[in-house]
């Protein structure tokens, strides 16, 4: 068997395993009735804003790649190398 049919069938395998994932969340979710949704959305905000000392989230850090560019660049010149 060619690698390219392990990759495929992977793939599938992949994206069936997701559906039913999905499909187990869904009717979980469904389960409830409207007004049972609406009791946790109400005590969930009742408990979050009773917490004492609610915590103030900092904005993430900008992510820098410069320990990563140099290396690619290496790859990519070693294979311009290679094929002149």
């Amino acid at each position: 068997m060619r690698w390219w049919k392990v990759l495929g069938l992977a793939g599938a395998a992949g994206v069936v395993a997701t559906g039913v994932v999905v499909v187990r969340a869904d009717r979980r979710r469904r389960a409830y009735t409207p007004d049972q949704v609406r009791e946790q959305l109400h005590t969930r905000f009742a408990q979050a804003t009773s917490a004492p000392g609610t915590v103030e989230t900092a904005a993430p850090e900008p992510r820098t790649f410069s320990g990563i560019s140099r290396p690619i660049r290496k790859l990519f010149r070693r294979r311009s190398q290679q094929r002149k």
